[in-house]
């Protein structure tokens, strides 16, 4: 193999392109593109759960390299697995989303309608938060002509549900798009971008329908002792789960960011840092 080969290719040894003319583009749904910064013979990244061991101490064994059937077809094609996939992370959001609403599952226990209203009030911002971060980096990998689906992690959801269960904590590692395909350093960063950038979209969205007055009093959840509406909560799940992916450690996006480029990692970790402190100090005055 001519060329530098990529420090973390090692991960994903016996993947489905090691039998593969090197001089056939990737067989997914289109030719990759070249972004300017292609390097030949750079192998496959995937955008996954790959990260330190004590974090997959915590949620689970590390994913293992496997052969992966790569499909051709739309850059929004979906199959029906991976839609399974995301159906069962987002249902197990809900859920520990619903035992964070009534403090646990005494609380659920207690009040098991204000479980269910808590749950729905909680998953109505934070179903399109996750499911849209996803979504943009399978949108994103496919855009470089490689093969990317969702796929849950049923440990890291247990895990997730049971501590939201037992502590009123929300804290879950849901699971990744994985990606197979041929792609550069830079493009391996965009992929994991894409993720956080969609929530920075997703938030100025809130903002605009906040300063349109769209803001409702009507369905409002009462968080820290004061009534929060959903597009106040709408503005704090994208800016909180962007933030949180933008960690440079284990499976996160920022490590694949920060591998990529030192300086663009810290303009986007700023930029969120500032949304913070925009949700804290200017957000309450325009609502």
């Amino acid at each position: 193999m001519t060329g530098e080969r990529d420090p973390r290719a090692w991960r994903i040894d016996d993947d489905p392109f090691d039998r593969m003319d090197d001089s056939r583009p990737p067989p997914s749904h289109s030719r990759a593109r070249d972004d300017g910064s292609r390097r030949s013979h750079v192998r496959v990244v995937k955008v996954n759960m790959t990260g330190g061991r004590p974090f997959f101490q915590v949620f689970g064994e590390e994913p293992q390299a496997r052969r992966i059937p790569v499909h051709k077809g739309s850059i929004w094609h979906f199959s029906s697995k991976e839609v399974e996939h995301l159906a069962q992370a987002t249902l197990a959001f809900a859920l520990a989303l619903a035992f964070m609403s009534v403090g646990g599952i005494l609380g659920a226990i207690s009040s098991p309608a204000q479980f269910i209203i808590g749950g729905i009030f909680w998953i109505i911002p934070a179903a399109p938060a996750f499911i849209i971060h996803e979504i943009a980096h399978k949108v994103t990998a496919r855009k470089y002509g490689c093969w990317a689906e969702f796929r849950a992690s049923p440990s890291g959801l247990r895990f997730g549900v049971f501590l939201a269960a037992l502590t009123s904590i929300v804290f879950m590692a849901p699971g990744a798009v994985m990606v197979a395909g041929n792609t550069s350093r830079s493009q391996f960063g965009k992929i994991a971008l894409a993720g956080p950038v969609s929530n920075i979209m997703l938030w100025a969205l809130g903002i605009v329908l906040i300063v349109l007055g769209l803001e409702t009093t009507e369905f409002t959840s009462l968080i820290n002792g004061k009534e929060r509406g959903l597009l106040e909560l709408w503005c704090w799940v994208n800016v909180g789960l962007g933030t949180f992916n933008m960690l440079p450690f284990g499976p996160l996006d920022g490590k694949k960011i920060k591998t990529w480029s030192d300086s663009i990692y810290w303009i986007w970790a700023i930029v969120f840092v500032a949304l913070i402190w925009f949700n804290i100090n200017i957000l309450p005055n325009l609502l």
